[in-house]
């Protein structure tokens, strides 16, 4: 962690809603007028799509498995090496990964390419982390000790499912198939590599349907937020005002001594409430720490 140059993370995986809350937090950093350094997690990916296309083939020759939850996939120490470069410094570099059309013509490249490494800004206030491995540990990497505000999405697995299979369908061009295999075969990584990190976040927030989701691979639409709840966890985050939450978000509850459970359409509102002051906070001690 860093005081100087601080770091704040939204962790999930692919299809969590990871960009809602960037959404959010982006509109935070706008109030508050902060400089921020985005980076993508995709950006971290070994392979281009044609590449881990080819590494897929071969692991499962091998009777192997490889997906972009691991580690075979995915540079986890280089992420690390920016986080603490960033901590040290406030400098870094990034990329952006294209997934379609849309995000490649501009750059005159293909979709599943990479946009060549460029440095950050001058003088950001924060650098902020939206992908799927902001509290990633494993043998050789830490990332998540660098994070100062580790932020969990985590929809229920099946509500998960359902939003990945149709947005991968409906935005990326995959067939029901693949993106099924894809599940099915990212399962192992999911268990090990994704699942640890919503215990080392600060604030998790789960999506909890009031629909039928038996059947992700059968639904034709994703739940809407007026037919969810959000169950909100606090670990170590000191001073939460939860009297002032459920003065502030109609219909919210406390369901355990640390969890706050609001409407789903209160979702964006309940973002701003809870994550604005701890934003604040950080802020406030970088410039304090850079004034002595």
């Amino acid at each position: 962690m860093s005081v100087k140059h601080p770091i704040i993370a939204v962790t999930g995986s692919s299809g969590s809603g990871t960009t809602t809350t960037s959404q959010a937090v982006r509109h935070i950093f706008r109030h508050l007028k902060i400089n921020a350094a985005f980076v993508e997690g995709d950006s971290f990916h070994r392979y281009s799509r044609p590449e881990m296309d080819l590494a897929i083939r071969k692991a499962q020759e091998q009777g192997k498995h490889i997906s972009y939850f691991g580690p075979e996939a995915n540079d986890f120490e280089a992420l690390e090496r920016l986080f603490s470069s960033y901590g040290e410094t406030g400098n870094g570099q990034t990329r952006r990964y294209l997934h379609n059309f849309d995000e490649a013509v501009p750059y005159n490249l293909m979709p599943g390419t990479f946009t060549p490494w460029e440095p950050f800004v001058e003088n950001t206030d924060t650098l902020f982390y939206e992908g799927l491995h902001g509290g990633v540990v494993g043998e050789g990497y830490n990332v998540c000790q660098h994070v100062d505000l580790l932020i969990g999405m985590v929809p229920i697995v099946n509500l998960e499912w359902i939003q990945k299979m149709i947005r991968d369908t409906a935005e990326r061009g995959h067939s029901r198939e693949a993106v099924t295999q894809s599940i099915v075969r990212s399962m192992e990584d999911y268990i090990h590599h994704i699942v640890p990190q919503f215990s080392r976040t600060h604030i998790n927030f789960q999506r909890v349907p009031t629909v039928d989701t038996s059947n992700p691979f059968s639904a034709k639409d994703i739940p809407s937020m007026d037919e969810s709840f959000v169950v909100i966890r606090f670990r170590g985050v000191q001073g939460v005002d939860f009297p002032y939450y459920l003065q502030m978000i109609d219909g919210s509850f406390m369901s355990r001594i640390n969890t706050l459970v609001v409407p789903g359409g209160k979702m964006g509102l309940a973002m701003e409430l809870i994550l604005t002051p701890l934003i604040e906070q950080l802020i406030e001690r970088r410039d304090a720490a850079r004034s002595r």
